[in-house]
């Protein structure tokens, strides 16, 4: 299998640890390649027509994107447990969808900063502000049930959207702000799978 892949993608980052996790990350070949919202990469378009990573492609030739459907995938081939069945699925599907969401508005929030600050642009700046927030409270008021669960999709999308913060938002200073996250994202932070991802500038 090829992984269109970049070391410095927090939803790379997210399939990569669930191939670390499930025995899998010696089977993906990952082809680097660079992408951005002005310059299409036309290589990865032919495989994905949005042109994002992660894009894997299969040993029949067929792709499969994005990365929730990618770790859904990997986890089924190696019929591993990172998609939990019964009811304490829909609450990993949850925190997966909070990681994510989380890693959007990131990622939204680091193109707008780069720009001339104006007026909207400010607002806009501190609506993603007050969303990362309350994410915060969420993941700090939902720690009991990320700790007591098996480590899974919930808490491997939740970990890369505070992996991705510390790399691009360094000045955020949250581990003051939410020091029970920022033990419980230490402690997950150890697992071989996290240490092998983490992400880098290349």
């Amino acid at each position: 299998m090829k992984l269109h892949w970049s070391p410095r993608s927090p939803f790379v980052r997210k399939v990569m640890v669930c191939a670390h996790e499930l025995g899998l990350a010696e089977r993906l070949e990952k082809v680097r390649s660079t992408v951005a919202m002005s310059r299409p990469n036309a290589e990865v378009m032919k495989d994905n027509p949005l042109g994002k990573l992660p894009t894997l492609l299969l040993e029949d030739g067929s792709a499969l994107y994005d990365s929730a459907v990618i770790c859904e995938y990997l986890d089924g081939l190696a019929r591993g447990k990172l998609f939990p069945k019964g009811a304490a699925r829909w609450q990993a599907l949850r925190w997966h969808a909070l990681g994510d969401g989380m890693l959007d508005v990131l990622i939204l929030w680091r193109n707008q900063r780069d720009q001339p600050v104006e007026r909207q642009v400010r607002e806009w700046l501190s609506g993603f502000a007050l969303k990362i927030e309350k994410s915060f409270v969420t993941v700090e008021r939902e720690l009991p049930g990320l700790r007591k669960a098996p480590f899974g999709i919930g808490q491997i999308a939740i970990g890369c959207a505070l992996g991705y913060i510390d790399f691009r938002f360094p000045d955020m200073d949250w581990r003051r702000r939410h020091p029970l996250v920022g033990a419980w994202f230490e402690e997950i932070s150890q697992r071989p799978s996290m240490q092998a991802t983490k992400p880098e500038q290349d």
